[in-house]
């Protein structure tokens, strides 16, 4: 371990000084203004986030989305100021006035960063931990996204080949998910990963000896990370030219991840405020800040001071921003030239369009036969796998069960690994047993841009991804989840294996797809929709998909839209409509065929996507669940919550309101009441409840 970087080349001038001292008091102020917010941390980070942003960093403010730039995520999102004050500083748009506005209705600068709301926010952070998960995916689809368009350059001569810095804190290092990301990023040899630690000692509760006393560096080392760690300057402030050495030294480690632990003093350089636990979520309050500002030697009677001198000094950055887009895009054109080919694909992948003709290469699956949609899933996977090189991704260890592997023999692992299919650009990714790792990893790849990826495992353990899976939705990205074993039909393995609660939890999440394909044409088509719906409809798509074979029906196009008619009454209009949705559907259908042979004219509508057919206009749903036809079962193998909006008061739901057991799936099916029996009784009875409320 590196204890002293020693060397440095860094040019440090009193007026950067003062801009980190600028940036101090711009925390100070945004707080004490809106009366709330985590102003110690923006305070003394505040020369670490200068020196990246001002003097490390390959970024152009003036393009915020430019493919070549070095990627930067603030762990701990509740020092969002650690950010925003650098943007405003960078000229990424951000005002004073945004600033002044922090925390408050409609502002740029909410409390913690969010992506897509903040131009140069990377990542929606708050939740601890996320972040350096983020980079973790971050740092693995820079790699896969230089196996695409420019796998044999030497290292680091790429146009592609760019560096992902991250900020961390003692909470997010506490926090599981890290050690998670961590893990898998020593075993990926992620060299492209600097993460800097914030060794502050400070938690809301006070000093971190209350529940945090392990050696981070010494778990770092062990998972394969390259550490170091600073001292003070003697001041008690950063040594910003042990930092700058120290950043350097990460950043040319290639063949490991990098952390650098910081020993730093929240809250400095406020007399009273540094070192205390107040100062992490409170404002310092106006006699501390007019102290502070006298520490430093600002005038305590202004506000958001930001001398002309400093600005004009910090927004240089802009011109070396563009200088270093300029030098980017020449050494991109090289590339082009040698490789046209390939930079046709940069641009369509770029671009977020899709091979011509993709479609062509679907399966379609003959009616008539029994398969499990995983299976399905499988096929529909490696068909697409074919045509879309962008496309990739894996399971967390259960890619036997998920069938999520395109291609067995390219695994997406480092130079070094003894298997024989590892491979640095490899297709398939392990993410190991690490569930929410790798729902955050696939968040971080699809927050990088230029590939498109899926992570698979059982539908139950979605628990140990909810959080992930959440900021997927808040931040509207693409990713998919393959989700199989997605009911009590996976039958032996009992209760904790079984999901019951989870499509309903599932869909309560705002901003989230789920999709339960009845057959595998259901399943098909629904791999196409979210294929074309990665760039014109962003959002995370769940796939809940059975163990177990289901009958294959002609394939429809109306699955696209969310819920169509698998088979209409015959002999009038329809009396009583079932609903069904993945492996019920076929209980629905079965049910049916009794009730039309009792003469009740029966529509069976199969529902494979709540949420899509929420999209379609009211026309649409109107014509699929007809509004005078008040006689309606549901069918779903787990909690009916879903259901209740769609049955109406007369209706029914034919459901499993209890956890399941070990057996085999027909055995449950028949002994908790999931039957063709069952759904034609509750049908036979919202017939009489409708007619006798028409009466």
């Amino acid at each position: 371990m590196s204890t002293k970087p020693t060397t440095t080349d860094l040019e440090w001038t009193e007026l950067d000084q003062r801009a980190v001292d600028t940036a101090r008091v711009l925390a100070m102020d945004s707080v004490q203004k809106v009366g709330n917010g985590h102003p110690g941390t923006a305070m003394s980070l505040a020369p670490a986030a200068y020196l990246l942003f001002q003097k490390m960093m390959r970024h152009d403010p003036s393009d915020a989305d430019w493919t070549g730039r070095d990627r930067f995520v603030l762990s701990p999102g509740h020092t969002s100021l650690t950010l925003y004050v650098q943007l405003f500083m960078a000229g990424y748009g951000l005002e004073l006035s945004d600033l002044k506005s922090f925390r408050t209705w409609d502002s740029k600068t909410p409390g913690h960063p969010e992506h897509g709301h903040t131009r140069g926010v990377e990542t929606t952070t708050g939740p601890l931990g996320q972040g350096i998960a983020n980079a973790v995916g971050m740092a693995m689809a820079a790699r896969y996204e230089r196996g695409l368009f420019d796998p044999e350059a030497p290292e680091g001569t790429s146009p592609f080949d760019h560096t992902i810095w991250a900020i961390v804190s003692d909470g997010d290092l506490e926090e599981g998910i890290s050690a998670e990301a961590s893990s898998l990023a020593g075993h990926q040899k992620l060299g492209n990963i600097v993460a800097l630690y914030d060794d502050n000692h400070i938690s809301i509760e006070g000093d971190t000896e209350t529940a945090f006393s392990e050696d981070v560096l010494g778990r770092y080392e062990a998972y394969g990370w390259h550490v170091q760690r600073i001292e003070q300057a003697a001041n008690g402030d950063f040594d910003i030219h042990a930092l700058h050495a120290a950043l350097k030294a990460a950043q040319e480690e290639t063949e490991r991840p990098s952390i650098i632990a910081a020993r730093t003093i929240i809250a400095w350089p406020a007399p009273n405020a540094q070192n205390t636990e107040a100062s992490h979520g409170s404002a310092l309050g106006a006699d501390e800040v007019a102290a502070t500002k006298r520490v430093m030697g600002f005038d305590p009677e202004q506000d958001f001071q930001v001398e002309d001198e400093v600005f004009h000094h910090v927004r240089k950055v802009v011109d070396r921003g563009r200088e270093a887009h300029a030098t980017w895009d020449k050494r991109l054109q090289e590339w082009r030239e040698a490789n046209p080919e390939r930079a046709a694909d940069f641009d369509r992948i770029a671009a977020g369009e899709l091979p011509d003709g993709w479609e062509k290469a679907l399966p379609v699956f003959p009616a008539g036969k029994d398969v499990a949609t995983r299976k399905a899933s499988g096929e529909v996977l490696k068909a697409l796998g074919g045509v879309i090189p962008e496309l990739w991704g894996g399971s967390a260890d259960l890619a036997g069960s998920n069938n999520t592997t395109i291609d067995p023999s390219s695994s997406f692992l480092p130079k070094g690994n003894p298997l024989p299919e590892a491979n640095p650009y490899g297709r398939t990714i392990h993410f190991g047993i690490r569930e929410h790792a790798m729902g955050s990893t696939m968040n971080g790849i699809a927050l990088h841009g230029n590939t498109r990826v899926y992570g698979g495992t059982f539908l139950v353990f979605s628990d140990y991804m909810r959080p992930a899976v959440r900021l997927a939705a808040l931040m509207k990205l693409p990713v998919t989840y393959v989700w199989t074993h997605d009911s009590i039909g996976l039958g032996e393995d009992g209760p904790t294996h079984q999901p019951v609660e989870h499509m309903a939890a599932l869909r309560a999440i705002p901003g989230l797809n789920m999709v339960r394909p009845a057959d595998a044409n259901e399943t098909a088509i629904a791999w196409r929709e979210i294929t074309k719906r990665h760039t014109v409809k962003p959002a995370p798509h769940g796939l809940a998909l059975t163990r177990q074979n289901v009958p294959t029906y002609e394939a429809n196009e109306g699955a696209a839209k969310g819920g169509y008619v698998l088979f209409e009454a015959e002999g009038g209009r329809p009396q009583v409509i079932l609903i069904g949705t993945g492996s019920e559907v076929q209980l629905a259908v079965e049910a049916r065929e009794q009730l039309q042979a009792e003469g009740i004219p029966t529509r069976v509508v199969s529902m494979p996507s709540v949420e899509w057919f929420e999209e379609q206009d009211q026309a649409y749903r109107d014509g699929v669940l007809l509004p005078d036809v008040k006689a309606r079962v549901a069918v779903e193998a787990g909690i009916g919550l879903t259901w209740h909006r769609y049955v109406g008061e007369a209706g029914r739901i034919v459901s499993l309101e209890h956890f399941g057991a070990s057996a085999d799936y027909k055995v449950l099916y028949r002994e908790f009441g999931l039957t063709t029996e069952a759904v034609v009784a509750a049908a036979r009875e919202s017939i009489e409840h409708a007619d006798a409320n028409r009466r």
